[in-house]
C-alpha cells in the first residue's frame, strides 16, 4: 500500500511539473525587471546573441523551456558554467533547460506503461521494481544534458584557446608592422575563417556599434565563453595599449606561454594514453597466459 501511494505520488507531482511548465503562472514585477536587466545585460555584452544561437525551436519544447528560464531568472539562478558552455557551442539556455526537464518527464511518466507492459506479460512484479527505476533513468536523464554539455564546452574551449594562441602572434606582427592596437586587433581577426576566429571579429565589429573599446570587447567575451586567457589579455590591453613596444612583448610572451600550456597538455594526454594501453596489453598477456594454462590446470584437477 505505502509503495502504490508512492508511485501515485511521484506520478502526481510529474503531471503537476509538467502542467505548470506548459501553463505557467504570470511571473510578478519583480520577475519581470529580474528578467529585463538579465536580457539588457546580455544584449550589451553581445547584441548578436539575441539571434544568432543555433537551435530555432517551437512548439512544446519552446514553451517550456522559456517557462523554465523565467523560473530560473525570477529565483535569481544564474547558472553561470552552463550558460558560458552554451554561449561556447551557440546553444540557447531554454533548449538547454527544456531538453533536461523533458527528459526527465518522460523517464517519470514511463513508470505506468512500464508496469502495465509487466501486467500484460503476466508477471508478477512489485510495483516498487518499475518505479525505482523510473526514477532511476529519470535522474540519468537529467544529468545527461549537463555531462555532454560539459564534454563539448571543455573539447571546444581547447580549440578555441589554440586560436587565441595564434591570434596574439598576428596581433604581435602587425604592431611590428606599425598599425595601432585596435587596427591590429581588426586586422588579426579578419584572418582566417574558424569559428573562433569569428567569435573573436564579431566582438570587434560590435565593439565599434556600441562604442567600447576592443579590449572591453574581448573581456566580455571571455567572460561570456569563460576563457580566462582573453580577460587576462582585455586586462593587459587596457593597462598598456598607449605603449606599442610593451603591447607586442607582453603579446609575444602570452603566445609563447599559451603554446607552452598546450604542449604539455598534449604531453600529458599522450602519457596517459600510452599508459592505459600498456595496461591493455598487460591484461591481454594476462588473458593468453590463461588461456594456454587453463587445459593443463583442468586435466590436473580431473586426475
Amino acid at each position: 500500500m505505502t509503495v502504490a501511494l508512492l508511485a501515485g505520488a511521484f506520478f502526481g507531482l510529474g503531471a503537476y511539473l509538467l502542467f505548470r511548465a506548459i501553463f505557467p503562472p504570470r511571473p510578478g514585477l519583480s520577475a519581470r525587471l529580474a528578467a529585463f536587466d538579465a536580457a539588457r545585460r546580455r544584449g550589451e555584452a553581445d547584441p548578436s546573441r539575441a539571434t544568432s544561437a543555433a537551435e530555432r525551436v517551437t512548439g512544446l519544447r519552446a514553451r517550456v523551456g522559456k517557462s523554465l528560464a523565467a523560473f530560473y531568472e525570477a529565483r535569481g539562478w544564474q547558472q553561470r558554467s552552463v550558460r558560458a558552455d552554451l554561449a561556447l557551442l551557440d546553444r540557447s539556455f531554454e533548449t538547454f533547460l527544456a531538453t533536461k526537464f523533458l527528459l526527465a518527464t518522460a523517464a517519470i511518466v514511463f513508470i505506468p506503461i512500464l508496469v502495465a507492459y509487466f501486467a500484460v506479460l503476466g508477471l508478477d512484479v512489485v510495483i516498487a521494481v518499475p518505479v525505482w527505476l523510473g526514477i532511476f533513468f529519470a535522474l540519468i536523464f537529467f544529468l545527461l544534458p549537463d555531462m555532454q554539455l560539459r564534454s563539448e564546452a571543455a573539447s571546444r574551449r581547447r580549440d578555441f584557446r589554440h586560436a587565441v594562441s595564434a591570434f596574439l602572434d598576428l596581433v604581435s606582427m602587425n604592431l611590428a608592422g606599425g598599425r595601432g592596437v585596435p587596427e591590429a586587433l581588426m586586422t588579426a581577426a579578419n584572418v582566417g575563417d574558424g569559428w573562433a576566429v569569428r567569435r573573436i571579429r564579431d566582438a570587434l565589429s560590435n565593439a565599434r556599434i556600441t562604442g567600447i573599446t576592443p579590449w572591453q570587447a574581448l573581456g566580455r567575451l571571455g567572460e561570456d565563453v569563460n576563457v580566462d586567457e582573453l580577460r587576462d589579455l582585455s586586462a593587459a590591453l587596457a593597462l598598456v595599449a598607449d605603449d606599442g613596444a610593451k603591447v607586442r612583448q607582453s603579446l609575444s610572451a602570452r603566445a609563447a606561454s599559451m603554446r607552452s600550456r598546450e604542449l604539455s597538455d598534449i604531453e600529458g594526454k599522450a602519457g596517459e594514453q600510452s599508459q592505459s594501453m600498456l595496461v591493455a596489453q598487460l591484461l591481454l598477456c594476462a588473458g593468453f597466459l590463461i588461456f594456454l594454462a587453463y587445459p593443463a590446470v583442468m586435466r590436473v584437477v580431473a586426475s
